[in-house]
């Protein structure tokens, strides 16, 4: 685990259920119920921890155990809010509602700077990435208005910059090779055939891979921040080596004890 990223692990126990409570969802394959934004789901308990959280996916609540706040609950919680939770102080509830989501779109952005910072081939961006890093993190500090304040899509436009380069100087030294099509950006490649292939420095950025077939693949410094992994086999894929991959992509996915993942990411339970 990357020192940047330590904070960014989310840590159930000492938030307040904000996922839970603050995001809507629509009943589907992911979700058995409806349920609007600010209203605390059915499970949810009196000490914001779930009711059938060993059962999720029996239960028909698998976008539950596939979803990562990249620490956002526990810093709103604990940080944010001086550990008050909403519960306790109902006034605060729809602003701390509205906080949330904010720092949870900057947290996922400060994953993906302190792993490019992290990288070598970066070496003549640091400078850069250090400033943003830096910029993203005062953001997430602010008080409640100005946290809701925040520019996301403006701020994440700057800082998609930084990581294109970290992208290219990463896949470059690979990427050029002839006879070999690694451009995949944006592409639709639902229940696409890959198995092993040797997508070693590919572009998926924002690709759809759902149900796409990646068994036995090689990955090694491919780009896949953004790709949509729901349902996409990855067991005996090799993705020790890509980059921009996070936790909330693997539990989407499906994999095997063969799968190798990057040292930041777990394996899991329901994979097994």
């Amino acid at each position: 685990m990357l020192a940047g990223q330590t904070n960014l692990l989310a840590d159930c126990s000492s938030c307040f259920g904000l996922c839970c409570v603050a995001l809507p969802f629509s009943k589907s394959s992911d979700f058995a119920t409806n349920k609007n934004a600010g209203d605390p789901c059915k499970n949810l308990q009196q000490d914001f921890r779930c009711g059938i959280h060993t059962g999720l996916r029996k239960k028909g609540f698998t976008g539950c155990t596939v979803y990562d706040c990249f620490g956002a609950g526990q810093k709103v919680s604990q940080q944010t809010y001086d550990g008050i939770s909403w519960h306790d102080a109902p006034e605060t509830a729809s602003d701390m509602f509205e906080t949330f989501p904010v720092v949870r779109q900057l947290h996922e952005l400060l994953w993906y700077l302190a792993e490019a910072r992290s990288l070598k081939q970066t070496h003549s961006i640091r400078k850069e990435l250090d400033a943003a890093l830096a910029e993203t993190e005062s953001l997430t500090n602010g008080t409640p208005s100005q946290i809701q304040a925040v520019d996301v899509s403006a701020h994440r436009a700057t800082v998609n910059t930084l990581l294109l380069q970290t992208s290219n100087l990463v896949r470059s030294p690979i990427s050029g090779k002839k006879g070999r099509k690694l451009d995949h950006r944006g592409a639709d490649l639902i229940g696409a055939k890959f198995r092993g292939s040797d997508l070693r420095g590919a572009n998926f950025r924002g690709s759809y891979l759902i149900g796409a077939d990646l068994r036995g693949c090689e990955l090694d410094r491919a780009d896949l921040i953004g790709a949509d992994l729901r349902g996409t086999d990855i067991r005996g894929a090799k993705l020790r080596g890509s980059i921009f991959l996070t936790q909330f992509q693997i539990n989407a996915a499906v994999g095997d004890s063969a799968t190798t993942l990057p040292d930041s990411l777990t394996r899991p339970g329901h994979w097994a």
